[in-house]
This record gives C-alpha cells, structure tokens and sequence, in this order.
C-alpha cells in the first residue's frame, strides 16, 4: 500500500509537470502563430484521442512507468520545434498521451477498486496547465526541459512495475449478456465525460480575471481530488447526486464568483468516479477504458473548437449538471460497485 502510494504520489507530480510544460511550450510557440488553430486541433487530438491505442498497447504489455517516462521525455524534445507550432503540437501532444495512459492505467490497474487515488492522480493537471500558460512569458525553457528528464528518470527508477494483466484460466470469458451490460455502462460513462468535458470549455464568468481566476482552477483541482476520497466514503451514488444537484443550483447563482467556484468545484468532483465505473466495466483493460474516456474528452472540445453556438447562460451551466447526472446512474447501476 505504501509503495503504491508513493507512486501515485510521483505520478501526480509528474502529472503536474507535463501539463505545465505542454502549455509552457503551447503558449510560447502559438502566440501569433497563423496555423494557431490547426495546432490546437493536432495538440488535442495527439493528447487526448491517441491514448486510446496506446491504452491497447499498455493492457498487453504492462509496465506503465515506461510509457509515462517516455512521454516526459518526448514533451521534453517538443521544445526543439518551437518555431515548428504543427510539430510541437503533435510531439507535445503524443508525449502528453504516453505520459497519462501510462500512469492513469497503472493507478486504476492498483487502486483496488477505489476512487481515491484516480482523483489524486488527475487533478495536478488543471494547475499545471493553468501555470504553465501563465508563466510561459515569464519563464526560460531550461528549468522546463530540465522538469521533464528529471521526472522521467524518477518515474522509472521510484515507480514499480505493473505487469499486465491478463484472463487466467480460472477466469471465465465474458458472457454475451455480460458484454451487453459493460457496453452500456460505458456508453454512459462516455457520455458523461463528453458532456463535462464540452461544460468545461463552455464555462465562462465576468468575474473569472485576477485572484477569482487562480480561485477557479483551484476548485478545479479540489473538486477532483475531493470527489475521488467521496466516492470512496459515501459511494459513487450518494457523490455523484448531491455533487451534481448542489452544483446545478449554484450555477444559476453563479454570477456571484464564490457561488460560482463551489458549483465549479461540485461539478468537477465526479471525474475519478467515471474513470472508476469505467475500469470496474474492462476489469482486464484499465488502459483501454482510461483511453476511452479521454477520447470523450477530445470529442467535447470539438464543439468549441469549431465554433458552434456556445450559450454562457447560468440555466445551461445547470442543465448540464442534471444531464450529466442522468448519463451516471445508469452508469452505476450497471457497474460492478456503486
């Protein structure tokens, strides 16, 4: 237990990390870039979409820890193409993808049923990103480039290997009733995630500048870390609709920024929640079912990405609380632990 804390522990660090660097280098580079967009479109698809195969490649083979490092390692030569924007954004970007597969499936492939550590293992990002775009005129690229080769090394000297896991004879195969059942338990959870996702690209506040922007990415972070340990004490049931039901009233009063950070922090506390349900529905295939979800998290940038009506009413913040509420239970019911 304490050698699997500790990993996490590196995992969220590192986490951390290249979610800094990759907007570090993103920002540096697409300043006044002309083919900004296209990068973004490549960056996030390279970064969310890809870690579907390679969530393939991580159930067959195991040993995370060498995929996290060599996504480090890539993030790292991303800073040589820093007048190249569509190759940064594709190098970052695959880099981002080996790093998060890797440790997302060796924290669900020991986490032992629990939420805790999923949350605790991916909320760093949300700071990271946010500081590193801060910081990314402030900072020199050496300690950046220096921050990924150190956390590669780190990552496989102080992280176990975790083998892959695979059917034993013992285990028998999958019924059909059975693959109907875990098909749709992920279908809802997908759906889920697609909608949070779109939600958090959507989210917009007057009052989101200066102290009160630090102040929502922080709820950001809270939220996923919290929702995890809640999971875990209450029940994916119990955390998923007081989270969501609280948080939809609070965005209706959310033109008030300390109403709008909490339902900002609630609606965010059911991401470690849909990763678990997700894991329990592939108990043989963690890295899939981590890469299936943050595909739902590529396709819910594409609407803002492409510039579709994106209505920034405090009702629609609400309604997609409660929607995303209904694509969860289902999911929970179906699942092995709710």
């Amino acid at each position: 237990m304490v050698k699997q804390r500790g990993m996490t522990a590196i995992y969220a660090a590192a986490h951390f990390a290249v979610d800094f660097a990759c907007a570090y280098f993103m920002y540096r580079a697409l300043g006044g870039a002309e083919a900004r967009l296209t990068a973004l479109l490549l960056y996030n698809f390279c970064a969310f979409a890809l870690q579907m195969p390679f969530g393939v490649l991580t159930d067959r083979l195991g040993n995370g820890r060498v995929f996290s490092a060599a996504g480090c390692a890539l993030v790292a030569f991303a800073a040589a193409f820093e007048e190249l924007p569509l190759m940064l954004s594709i190098v970052a970007g695959t880099g981002n993808a080996l790093f998060h597969i890797g440790g997302g499936r060796d924290v669900l492939a020991t986490s032992g049923g629990k939420a805790g550590r999923l949350g605790a293992f991916v909320s760093p990002g949300a700071f990271g990103l946010f500081l590193g775009a801060y910081l990314s005129g402030r900072l020199p690229s050496a300690p950046v480039i220096a921050a990924m080769c150190v956390s590669a090394a780190v990552i496989l000297a102080a992280c176990p290997c975790v083998k892959a896991k695979r059917a034993g004879a013992d285990q028998l195969p999958m019924s059909r009733g059975v693959r109907i059942k875990a098909l749709l338990v992920l279908s809802a959870a997908f759906l889920a995630v697609c909608l949070r996702s779109y939600g958090g690209f959507l989210f917009s506040f007057d009052w989101k500048t200066g102290a009160w922007s630090w102040a929502f990415v922080m709820c950001v972070v809270l939220g996923k870390t919290l929702g995890g340990f809640a999971c875990d004490r209450f029940g994916g049931a119990l955390t998923a609709a007081a989270s969501l039901t609280a948080g939809a009233v609070l965005f209706l009063l959310s033109k008030n920024p300390v109403a709008g950070c909490a339902a900002v922090l609630l609606f965010n506390m059911t991401m470690p929640l849909t990763l678990r349900i997700a894991a329990d529905a592939l108990p043989q295939d963690a890295g899939f079912s981590f890469g299936l979800l943050t595909f739902a998290l590529f396709l819910g940038f594409l609407p803002t990405y492409l510039g579709l009506p994106a209505p920034g009413e405090e009702w629609v913040y609400a309604a997609i609380c409660a929607v995303t509420l209904l694509f969860i239970f289902p999911a929970l019911r179906g699942s092995r632990k709710a």
